[in-house]
């Protein structure tokens, strides 16, 4: 089984950064007087309380509101895949001549959201970019002439489509650039060099050094993997473990190429496999 390069690079980040904090711990303890730097301990340890508390209650308020976004982010995908298969099923009560097109364009879409899009969402770069083949369906929408009453009906239920596939779409990208602000970041890497820090006093000659150190690395592996786990949030499409793939598109891309080819064997739609026009 291949082991996920996110996961093998997040464990040495870990392992990194637990080696150095330990390291620093037992090079203070070296010439730390016995009992810590404190004089009172039970109040060194109140105070710690109180800059731990106020770390994990903030962290854990923004993890919250991460996760919050990383599960916007996954519904917005498998709403945006199933209203676009239903527009694949309205479109062909709109005219003839629509029809055709709207159902081309509709798998175009889908092609592009699983493979340029995505590609864009990973890398952050899709911006304020829209997806070429919803202004082409626009476009084709706007010359559509429906006369009968099916088709009007269609047209109407398009439209309503339309609206909730782009808002779908929205909830899908918002998170795509990042969601915790840097000022933000600032403040927790801040909190949590002091809390660090603050630990380096509690070295104590008169402790045992593996002691010593499982009391520095306990704490520094705890902040390290909350951190690792508000980064993972902060960005959640793309390749590795855990992250948002395009998988509702592709099962919704595959049931309509199922549907077409019953309904319209002879259909071709105007772009390659990953979405771009031929």
């Amino acid at each position: 089984m291949e082991v996920d390069l996110n996961l093998v690079l997040g464990a040495l980040v870990v392992i990194g950064v637990a080696a150095i904090t330990v390291t620093l711990m037992l090079v203070v303890r070296r010439r730390a007087p016995e009992g810590s730097y404190f004089s009172d301990g039970d109040r060194a340890s109140g105070v710690f309380g109180v800059l731990a508390t106020g770390f994990s209650v903030l962290l854990g308020f923004i993890i919250f509101l991460a996760f919050d976004s990383y599960d916007q982010s996954r519904s917005g995908a498998e709403t945006e895949a199933t209203i676009l298969a239903q527009q694949v099923e309205t479109a062909q009560y709109m005219p003839k001549d629509s029809s055709e097109q709207l159902t081309g364009q509709l798998v175009c879409y889908a092609r592009s959201v699983v493979g340029l899009e995505w590609s864009a969402l990973e890398h952050g770069t899709l911006g304020d970019s829209i997806n070429p083949w919803g202004a082409e369906m626009f476009r084709t929408l706007k010359a559509t002439d429906p006369k009968t009453a099916t088709e009007q009906s269609a047209y109407d239920r398009w439209m309503d489509q339309t609206a909730a596939r782009q808002q779908a779409r929205i909830a899908r990208v918002h998170g795509a650039e990042g969601i915790i602000p840097t000022p933000l970041w600032i403040v927790l890497a801040v909190i949590s060099g002091v809390i660090f820090g603050y630990m380096l006093f509690f070295a104590d000659r008169g402790e045992r050094a593996v002691t010593q150190g499982v009391l520095m690395g306990s704490v520094t592996v705890v902040i390290t993997l909350l951190l690792l786990l508000l980064v993972f949030f902060n960005h959640p499409h793309g390749e590795g473990f855990g992250r948002l793939q395009p998988t509702a598109m592709e099962r919704s891309l595959r049931q309509i190429d199922s549907e077409l080819a019953i309904i319209a064997p002879d259909l071709k739609p105007p772009c390659n496999e990953h979405g771009t026009a031929n």
